[in-house]
């Protein structure tokens, strides 16, 4: 688990190296504890092509795109959602669509 103080708990985080067909994927995962006392799993994964985050939670799985870095903060996006990561932080952000 990520806590507040960038401190990672190694029981709750795991990371792998993948190779197929010279291509490297890495995939890292860990639990983050959500404001509310929620449990989240995070997974970040870099392919030669691109960056992602997985999310889960309440077995809803989203998925969204590195969009930009910046040193200390990286984006990813997917529609209207948008997460804001930091070392030991994700911030979700979800724009409110209204229809009339």
């Amino acid at each position: 688990m990520v806590d507040n103080n960038g401190k990672i708990d190694s029981v709750s985080t795991s990371s792998s190296m993948t190779e197929v067909n010279g291509q490297k994927t890495e995939k890292t995962s860990n639990i983050y504890k959500a404001t509310d006392g929620t449990l989240v799993k995070v997974i970040f994964e870099t392919t030669p092509k691109e960056s992602t985050l997985s999310i889960r939670n309440n077995n809803k799985t989203f998925i969204l795109k590195k969009t930009g870095s910046s040193g200390k903060e990286t984006t990813y996006t997917k529609d209207d959602m948008t997460a804001k990561v930091t070392q030991d932080s994700i911030h979700l952000i979800q724009e409110i669509i209204l229809l009339s």
